[in-house]
C-alpha cells in the first residue's frame, strides 16, 4: 500500500511537540518540586577506592522502587542488595558468573545430606537458552530419550528463561524414587513436549570399546573421570592384543570432566612437552599445559566422534590433537564450552562464582562460545537412532581406513 509521508511527517511533529511539552512541563515541576534521597537501613555504601563512577543513580531507582512498587512491602533492603549483585553479574552476559545467597552459597558447597538424585545430563546455557549438552551414559536422561542441543522450557512447570544453570540444576536435583518433568522443544518439532523422569543415584561407566570391521577399534569415552587415564591404557592394550590397527576415539555426549586427565590422556598421542591447552586468565598471564606422556599412540591411525554434546576436555583433546597431529574429526560441531571458574567468598557467605580464565588451543582457538567444526559434517536423525543406524561411525571407519592405507 503507498505509504502518506505528509501525514507520517504531520504525526511525528505532533509527537515531538507533545513530548517537548511533557518534557518542559515535567522540568518546570521538577524545579519546583526537588527533593533530597534519604537511604535508611543501609551501611558501607561508600565508592570503592578508585572507582569514578556516582552511585546517585543507583540510589534514585533503590528509592524511587521502595517508595513507589506495588509490592515494595514484600521486598526488604536485603533482598534488594542480593538483586542489584545478581544484576551486576548478569552485566556481563556469562551464563557461568552467578551470585550466591548465604543460603545457596551452603547448599552449593556442603555434600549433599538425605538421598538426594538427579537424572544424568549435562545441561548449560547457549544464547539465553537452557540446553541439554549431553545425557550421560546408562542414565534416566539417555532411558527417558533427551538428546543433545534439546531447549528445556520448563521445569515442573517453571519457566527457564532467567535461571542460571546452578538454579535449573536446585529443580532438576530431587529425592531418590522422585519424579521432575521436563518441558522440551527439539529442532524439527512442531511442538514442545513432556519428559518425565525418575530420578537416580548416577553412576557414569568411564570407557566402553570393541573391534569393528575386524581391525578397527571403536573406543567410548564416556567421561574425564580420575580413572580415565588407567582406564584408558588398559583398554588400549587390550585391544592391541586382540589385532586393533586403527582407532575411533568417541568422544559423542562426553561432556568433559578433569582438565588434568584430558591432558594426561593427550600424553598418549602427542611428544612430551607439546602443547595441549593454554589457560588465559583475566590479568593477562598465561597457563601452559603441556604433554608429559610417552606419545606411544602418535603414529597410531587415529580419527576423532563428537557432537553438539561433546564439551569441556572433549573439545580440548580433540582439538589439540587435530592441531598437533592432524587428527581428523567426524561428525557434528561440539558445545563450546571452554572457561574456568573461581568461588570467591563475599563478607557475608555468599559467594561470587567468577570466570577466570579461557581455554585456547594450541594455535590459540578459543574454545568458548565457537566449539570445533568437524572435518567431515555428518548428521544423525531420530530416524538413524530409532532404526539403530550410525552414520556417524560409518564415516568415521571410511576416514580412518583411508588413514590406514597412507
Amino acid at each position: 500500500m503507498r505509504k502518506e509521508p505528509l501525514k507520517y511527517l504531520a504525526l511525528a511533529v505532533v509527537i515531538i511537540v507533545a513530548t517537548g511539552g511533557a518534557y518542559y512541563l515535567g522540568f518546570e515541576r521538577g524545579l519546583d518540586e526537588t527533593k533530597n534521597i534519604v537511604i535508611e537501613n543501609v551501611s558501607n555504601a561508600d565508592v570503592p577506592e578508585g572507582e569514578s563512577i556516582s552511585f546517585s543513580l543507583f540510589w534514585e531507582a533503590w528509592s524511587k522502587l521502595k517508595e513507589e512498587h506495588i509490592n515494595s512491602a514484600d521486598v526488604n533492603d536485603q533482598d534488594l542488595l542480593y538483586g542489584a549483585i545478581r544484576g551486576l553479574t548478569e552485566a556481563f552476559g556469562d551464563a557461568n558468573t552467578v551470585f550466591f545467597t548465604p543460603d545457596d552459597s551452603k547448599k552449593f558447597n556442603e555434600d549433599v545430606r538425605g538421598n538426594f538424585s538427579g537424572i544424568g545430563a549435562e545441561i548449560g546455557i547457549r544464547d539465553g537458552k537452557l540446553i541439554v549438552i549431553a545425557p550421560l551414559k546408562n542414565t534416566p536422561a539417555e532411558t527417558a530419550g533427551l538428546l543433545p542441543g534439546d531447549n528445556i522450557l520448563q521445569i515442573d512447570g517453571k519457566p527457564t528463561d532467567d535461571l542460571t544453570i546452578d538454579e535449573a540444576v536446585k529443580l532438576i536435583r530431587g529425592e531418590l524414587g522422585t519424579t521432575v518433568t521436563l518441558t522440551v522443544m527439539r529442532e524439527g518439532w512442531s511442538g514442545s513436549q513432556n519428559f518425565e523422569i525418575t530420578r537416580a543415584n548416577i553412576q557414569v561407566p568411564t570407557i566402553e570399546w570393541k573391534l569393528v570391521e575386524g581391525n578397527i577399534v571403536h573406543l567410548k569415552l564416556f567421561s574425564f573421570g580420575r580413572s580415565a587415564p588407567l582406564d584408558f591404557q588398559k583398554s588400549m592394550v587390550a585391544a592391541l592384543v586382540d589385532g586393533g590397527d586403527g582407532l575411533i576415539l568417541d568422544l559423542r555426549g562426553n561432556p568433559g570432566g578433569l582438565l588434568d586427565v584430558a591432558v594426561s590422556i593427550a600424553g598418549f598421542f602427542m611428544e612430551r612437552g607439546e602443547v595441549v591447552v593454554t589457560e588465559k586468565f583475566t590479568s593477562g598471564d598465561n597457563t601452559v599445559l603441556r604433554s608429559t606422556g610417552n606419545g606411544a599412540l602418535k603414529d597410531f591411525p587415529v580419527v576423532v566422534l563428537v557432537n553438539e554434546g561433546s564439551a569441556s576436555a572433549s573439545e580440548i583433546l580433540a582439538g589439540a590433537m587435530r592441531v598437533n597431529n592432524g587428527t581428523k574429526i567426524i561428525g557434528m560441531k561440539s558445545f563450546g564450552k571452554g572457561t574456568v571458574q573461581q568461588l570467591e567468598t563475599l563478607s557475608n557467605d555468599s559467594t561470587l562464582k567468577i570466570t577466570i580464565a579461557n581455554w585456547l588451543l594450541p594455535d590459540g582457538t578459543l574454545i568458548e562460545g565457537n566449539g570445533l567444526e568437524p572435518d567431515f559434517i555428518v548428521e544423525i536423525t531420530e530416524e538413524d537412532i530409532a532404526a539403530g543406524r550410525d552414520p556417524q561411525l560409518e564415516r568415521a571407519i571410511q576416514v580412518l581406513k583411508e588413514e590406514m592405507a597412507k
